[in-house]
């Protein structure tokens, strides 16, 4: 009987967070086995230092908790709009310069960033749904040509899978909260119906 009280909209926001996490979920195991392929693929250890890659989004999970949910929302759509063009720039300098021949490889990247966008595309009807303006976003412009070594492309591409298996987790945790949230909202507008 609860649920039939509850009013839709809050159980909307409810199902596409959850929709959201199993995607997110289902991203970061695919991140995860890529990974492997990758440092195999480019002859790299999983140890090796990245700080000196630039233009990555950190996820700073910690930073999560203290934001409101339209920040946290926000945060987490513009992670993806970055990823998804980063992810473009990993698989073009694969095809072009690091792995030319290895197209279940390119394939594996690809499925990824297709589903990053579909991320991007339901955190922003998520926004929509609970009433929050979608962050502008400025997308940076293509890397200039022959700007990083080989190296560099390795380890930046490197940097951008690690940092997107992060930015999953910190989604899930920021997903739940606002779940909660709508859910909590959603009982209280119910019980005030009521007492009108």
């Amino acid at each position: 009987m609860a649920s039939a009280e509850q009013s839709p909209v809050p159980l909307q926001h409810h199902n596409l967070c959850n929709r959201i996490i199993l995607l997110a979920r289902k991203i970061r195991s695919d991140v995860a086995s890529l990974l492997e392929s990758y440092v195999e693929r480019q002859g790299l250890d999983r140890t090796i230092g990245l700080d000196s890659v630039d233009g990555v989004p950190v996820a700073a999970v910690e930073q999560g908790s203290e934001l409101t949910v339209a920040e946290q929302l926000g945060a987490n759509l513009q992670a993806y709009r970055a990823f998804q063009a980063l992810l473009g720039e990993v698989l073009e300098e694969q095809r072009s310069h690091l792995t030319p021949l290895d197209t279940d490889f390119h394939a594996s990247i690809q499925a990824v960033l297709l589903q990053v966008a579909a991320l991007a595309y339901q955190l922003e009807e998520l926004l929509a749904l609970l009433g929050h303006s979608r962050p502008a976003w400025e997308a940076a412009g293509p890397e200039a040509p022959g700007r990083h070594s080989l190296f560099e492309m390795k380890l930046r591409g490197l940097k951008v899978l690690q940092e997107l298996a992060h930015w999953t987790v910190r989604s899930v945790r920021d997903l739940r909260r606002v779940a909660t949230h709508s859910q909590g909202s959603g009982t209280a507008q119910g019980g005030q119906a009521q007492k009108e």
